[in-house]
């Protein structure tokens, strides 16, 4: 049984980030499981579905998901399912805090009920940094955090309750603050993904040549999300049980630049309008991460440059207008 192959779950297969590391996991030769809810859209594991085992379990049903993990006695689990819009938190804040926080008790307890040394990471987030003063840029793991969404607050929990499994009973729990990660099949609710969307809808003459806009002075740290994912299965084979760690470029894009950028790609005149309704009651201004932790301990780098990522967002559209 020496060359056994590594099992690895993933919640929140079915999603942006999960369907990407999924297809990474399967050219690293890892057999890959996934849960999903019946009402879930499976159309970014379109392609792989044949090559992976999915289970039907909710994050809110305790009993599901440790009838799953006891059946699959996974190696490693990646934890990506969760209400990851800052926009619907506004709206929905309850049922955020309830999918994020008590959705990852749920997972840490299936786990502690199995006694197996499964290596969990739990895709936390930038945003949980919240209000950074200038002083304190580029962003260490150790800086103060200030949230500034109910999404922010819930994944600052999510955060700490892995802290807490890890020193209350010794889980092998892996905290990622993942800064802003983009590419293809990005959900159209994020800014550089509705650019896109509206750009390829122009050029197909679906839309009037003009594109509604919120914040452009916001700046964020965009890490392509096939980077983001090799850097999710390094880090449970490398990093520190109860440790946190920032991955990130230490590189920051102004969003009305990315939005330049993305016009540039396009042969349509373009006009920008401010739809008010895109903005937020608080916005953090600036994320910019310091990785050097992360990339100590695990010798990751990200290789795919932004504007090629914008690129296959953009091409990603494009076949869907």
């Amino acid at each position: 049984m020496k060359n056994a192959k590594k099992k690895a779950l993933i919640t929140g297969i079915t999603g942006f980030a999960g369907s990407h590391l999924a297809e990474l996991l399967i050219k690293e030769n890892v057999e890959v499981h996934g849960i999903l809810r019946w009402r879930s859209k499976t159309d970014n594991i379109e392609t792989i579905k044949h090559k992976i085992n999915l289970y039907e379990a909710d994050l809110l049903d305790a009993h599901s998901l440790y009838t799953v993990v006891d059946n699959i006695r996974p190696n490693f689990i990646f934890h990506l399912a969760a209400q990851s819009y800052v926009q619907t938190s506004w709206s929905s804040p309850s049922n955020t805090l309830e999918i994020n926080v008590v959705g990852t008790v749920n997972i840490f307890e299936a786990v502690r009920k199995t006694g197996l040394p499964i290596a969990i990471q739990i895709a936390c987030s930038s945003e949980e940094y919240g209000r950074v003063h200038p002083s304190e840029l580029p962003i260490k793991e150790n800086n103060p955090l200030r949230p500034l969404s109910p999404y922010a607050v819930s994944k600052l929990a999510m955060d700490y309750l892995g802290y807490q499994y890890w020193e209350s009973y010794q889980m092998r729990i892996i905290r990622t603050r993942g800064f802003n990660h983009t590419g293809p099949r990005r959900g159209d609710v994020f800014a550089e993904s509705t650019f896109a969307r509206q750009i390829a809808e122009i050029e197909k003459g679906k839309k009037k040549p003009v594109v509604l806009v919120g914040n452009l002075n916001a700046r964020r740290d965009y890490t392509d999300v096939r980077d983001m994912v090799r850097a999710y299965y390094l880090s449970v084979q490398k990093c520190k049980s109860g440790q946190v760690y920032n991955i990130s470029t230490g590189k920051s894009w102004r969003i009305g630049d990315v939005l330049d950028l993305l016009i540039k790609k396009s042969n349509k005149k373009i006009r920008i309008i401010q739809d008010k309704a895109r903005l937020r009651p608080s916005d953090v201004e600036v994320l910019v991460g310091d990785a050097s932790k992360f990339k100590k301990e695990t010798g990751w780098k990200p290789v795919i440059p932004f504007e090629k990522t914008m690129e296959d967002l953009l091409n990603y559209w494009r076949q869907r207008s």
